[in-house]
């Protein structure tokens, strides 16, 4: 089973107040559950991982082998994708927390999408920090 996942972490103040959204829909684009989660006071870049961390663990335990991850931090898709190194020591542990992951399915990818593609994960955010 195919899964898409679409995931956005934001800080207001970077670091600051910090959550996650994420949206989980199937392959004909129904959604199939969107959630977030209140990180405390932490950065954009660990929201963002905390992110996709969440998003994979939860296609996981619907049963996906597939997975298809889009997010609008671009230095977390391409770091996951291998194409750019992890320096901050905090976000190394997040990004082998991901990858270690990653590896459980059959396949996954990781594509950087705008802002405006992502607007159910950015408003499970906002949601969440509203009412923090």
């Amino acid at each position: 089973m195919k899964l898409i996942t679409f995931t956005d972490g934001g800080s207001r103040g970077n670091p600051g107040p910090a959550a996650t959204g994420i949206v989980i829909k199937d392959e004909n684009g129904k959604t199939v559950c969107a959630y977030g989660e209140f990180l405390g006071t932490q950065t954009n870049n660990y929201a963002e991982y905390k992110a996709i961390i969440s998003a994979l663990k939860k296609v996981k335990s619907l049963g996906a082998t597939e997975v298809s991850c889009f997010a609008d931090s671009k230095l977390v898709v391409e770091q996951l994708n291998q194409n750019w190194k992890v320096r901050e020591p905090s976000i190394q542990k997040l990004f082998v927390e991901a990858y270690n992951i990653s590896q459980q399915f059959k396949k996954i990818t990781y594509k950087h999408v705008l802002r405006e593609k992502n607007k159910e994960a950015d408003a499970e955010v906002n949601n969440i920090l509203d009412n923090n």
